[in-house]
């Protein structure tokens, strides 16, 4: 049997606390394709056999078809409703209230309906735009073309931590020897490389949440900072929601919007199938026989021509490069609430043990205490274990001390248990 002593309100406290774990991640997990993961939910009807596309892709920890595989953000494009990009590229409305597009776009009402998505979820309105810095209200502040970077709950934790965010990005596309831009002919060589498939090779620049901790704004998402670019911190890129865990960067301050784009994105082309082949288009060459945009530039073209998993594919193989540096790393922060409950044992108290072998039975005498030493000895015991009971007596919880603690009538003791949650 246990011996019971009734706790108090003064026997108990409440406290609280945090936990920050560092977070890395690898350009190799980002633009991997064993660890980024798409979706085909997205597939066009009429000529040819259509194209399809996610709407996100999730990037994991390793091969993402192994059981212990943790997927560690999703990542995803959104253009803004309201955005000159997308009205270039409208042909009006039908009947039914769908905006129409022109061929050359792909999946321009999937890319609006993601942005709208988050801005419903970060600002509270479907037709909000997101401004970097967020309180900015110049035309260049607002974002229309959108990266959202959406980290998940076994990683960002209860939120964020302001001031540790940093990503590594490359801002600039592959170039190749002779660029096709500069002359008369716009016509690649043979010595040319498509630089939407191409891995960079220089322009990285370092994107964090410096100065977040001093300039702390909230948004109907919760808390949010600016993130800028750590050689002009003055040049402000995309928002952190904390709480959230998401990412907003500005597609066309993150990315050298205004350089040319060649390559091969997936696309309903119904002329010269013979050179070209259904669902496939080139960007950003004049090669005959096939249909292109000879002057394509990253945006608008590739945002408004291209799928999401072209436009993703890209992000993730070419901006994000490829090796074993860090890509994106940040601290999250755990919210632990305690409850600190003090049990004191006073010098006449927990002296005596319930142990039933703690008294000899045939003689019906402490063991502890020598025959005949009775006047000079004490009984004395070792504590062990902490009991936490209801009003009913019914045991809620069991505290197990590291060792055994002698409790004599020469001793206060007081251990306090903690309780986690």
């Amino acid at each position: 049997m246990a011996t019971f002593k009734e706790l108090t309100s003064a026997d108990k406290k409440t406290a609280a606390s945090f936990l920050n774990q560092l977070v890395d991640v690898i350009q190799e997990d980002i633009s991997g394709s064993n660890t980024r993961k798409t979706y085909q939910v997205f597939v066009t009807g009429g000529v040819g056999p259509g194209v399809t596309s996610s709407l996100f892709q999730t990037v994991y920890d390793q091969d993402f078809s192994l059981q212990t595989a943790n997927p560690v953000f999703d990542l995803t494009v959104g253009i803004f409703s309201g955005s000159s990009d997308v009205k270039d590229v409208s042909t009006g409305v039908d009947s039914t209230g769908k905006v129409l597009f022109v061929s050359s776009s792909l999946m321009m009402r999937e890319k609006i309906s993601n942005y709208r998505q988050f801005a419903q979820l970060l600002l509270g309105n479907a037709d909000s735009q997101f401004a970097a810095p967020f309180s900015g209200y110049e035309d260049d502040d607002a974002i229309d073309n959108g990266m959202f970077v959406c980290f998940k709950r076994l990683f960002s934790r209860d939120m964020i931590k302001r001031e540790s965010f940093a990503m590594r990005f490359f801002t600039s596309a592959s170039h190749t020897p002779g660029s096709p831009y500069g002359g008369s002919s716009h016509a690649m060589t043979s010595t040319q490389k498509p630089n939407l498939i191409q891995t960079s090779e220089s322009g990285s620049m370092i994107f964090t949440d410096v100065g977040a901790a001093s300039n702390q704004e909230v948004s109907f998402g919760g808390q949010v900072g600016n993130i800028v670019d750590s050689a002009n911190t003055a040049q402000t890129v995309g928002l952190m929601f904390y709480e959230q865990g998401i990412g907003v960067f500005d597609m066309k301050k993150i990315l050298s919007g205004g350089q040319h784009v060649s390559g091969v994105i997936s696309a309903m082309n119904a002329n010269n199938p013979s050179s070209v082949g259904f669902g496939r288009t080139v960007i950003g060459s004049a090669q005959l026989g096939r249909s292109s945009n000879a002057f394509a530039k990253f945006i608008p073209d590739l945002m408004t021509s291209a799928s999401i998993d072209n436009i993703l594919d890209h992000v993730a193989s070419c901006r994000f490069s490829s090796g074993s540096n860090t890509a994106i790393t940040f601290q999250n922060l755990t919210n632990i609430n305690s409850t600190l409950i003090f049990c004191r044992a006073t010098a006449d108290e927990f002296n005596y043990s319930s142990n039933p072998t703690y008294v000899d039975g045939s003689t019906n005498k402490i063991r502890v205490i020598e025959v005949g030493q009775e006047s000079t000895q004490k009984a004395f015991c070792f504590l062990t274990t902490v009991g936490l009971y209801d009003a009913n007596d019914n045991l809620l919880a069991v505290a197990k001390l590291s060792r055994p603690v002698e409790k004599n009538n020469e001793k206060d003791i007081t251990i306090r248990v903690r309780l986690d949650f």
